[in-house]
């Protein structure tokens, strides 16, 4: 399982990241819920927002007909969807890809500033480079990235395909060109045996998990399982009983009979998790911390602008808030797009069968 980490790639130092909302602010926000229910109603408008965002917002999905889900799941939501104007409740990559998916409805996002670390991490420039450095390598991206960089990829995977791809991958002799996440990029060179070309970004909420912490929580909950992204740092994944995405990690809790979790992943998850199994605990794991302040807090803070208040501007200002993708650059992202897609089908069917 070789790991090659990539040098010389523009990783930021600060991410500028957006000022919490108080409890006063989420207060007057969440005052505002029964405006937004109905002015969704009368917009005909379809809400699709991600495990990441806060409750008052994922409910607002629920009781609206929408829908909750992870990245790509939200765009195939939004794609088949009888409405012509999508919502993303979710950071810009996202709605980049529902408009991708659905280039003849109109997508819209509550603030279009909302970005992701990963995201960020991975600038076009240096991709370029390194794909004329690798030119043997296939180029796999992470669907946590900007349009621009998945028209650069030969493949886009999400969490719950890297490793199958991994696999597949690797019986046809390819390595791998892998952006952006060094904590997923490790995770498919271990378990799947493929020569990787490691892009060294991060996800600033599931590269603060920490093991030493986490191994303390474990001895005051003995029987309880540990259920880990596999964004997380490798010591983290270690530990875990479970390692998948984040609709894999809720798929798991429902179905396992433990009764204790502990969860390494953005804590909103623990909105659904504790809807679909309310008779089980659910525990956060710990995060590093930085002058006795968690860096994190396993909380995103660009969802965090997501609010009820932007939804509202947003549906009212249309124009404003409306997402749009080079024609040329979401033709060439589509392929790669589609290619999963039928990956993901054929493994389901049968039609391919990795050992």
């Amino acid at each position: 399982m070789p790991l090659h980490m990539i040098e010389n790639v523009t990783i930021p130092s600060d991410f500028n990241l957006p000022n919490r909302l108080t409890l006063e602010q989420k207060a007057q926000d969440d005052a505002l819920f029964e405006q937004a229910k109905e002015l969704i109603k009368q917009k005909n408008a379809l809400l699709i927002a991600h495990y990441y965002t806060s409750p008052t917002m994922q409910r607002l999905c629920e009781e609206t007909g929408g829908s909750i889900g992870d990245s790509l799941e939200m765009a195939r939501i939004g794609r088949d969807s009888d409405k012509d104007l999508i919502v993303v409740a979710g950071v810009r990559f996202m709605g980049e890809t529902a408009k991708i998916l659905s280039p003849n409805k109109t997508v819209i996002m509550p603030n279009l500033k909302a970005e992701c670390s990963l995201d960020l991490c991975c600038n076009i420039d240096d991709l370029k480079k390194a794909k004329q450095d690798h030119p043997d390598a296939t180029v796999v991206a992470y669907a946590n990235t900007s349009a621009e960089v998945k028209a650069q990829a030969d493949w886009i995977v999400t969490s719950s395909l890297a490793v199958e791809l991994g696999k597949y991958l690797t019986t046809q002799g390819k390595p791998i060109l892998w952006v952006p996440d060094r904590h997923l990029g490790s995770y498919i060179a271990n378990n799947s045996n493929c020569d990787i070309y490691c892009w060294p970004g991060r996800c600033i909420v599931h590269d603060a998990f920490e093991a030493n912490a986490l191994s303390f929580v474990k001895k005051e909950h003995p029987h309880a399982k540990v259920l880990v992204h596999p964004e997380a740092p490798k010591a983290v994944v270690d530990m875990a009983d479970y390692v998948g995405s984040t609709s894999q990690i809720l798929a798991f809790a429902k179905k396992d009979p433990a009764n204790e979790f502990i969860i390494a992943t953005e804590r909103n998850i623990f909105y659904k998790l504790s809807l679909a199994c309310p008779d089980k605990k659910f525990i956060e794991a710990p995060v590093a911390s930085t002058k006795g302040h968690c860096i994190s807090c396993a909380n995103c803070p660009w969802m965090e602008l997501n609010t009820l208040k932007a939804l509202i501007e947003a549906l009212n200002n249309v124009d404003e808030h409306s997402v749009h993708v080079d024609e040329t650059i979401a033709k060439a992202a589509t392929v790669p797009l589609d290619r999963m897609l039928k990956f993901s089908a054929d493994l389901k069917s049968g039609k391919i069968v990795l050992e």
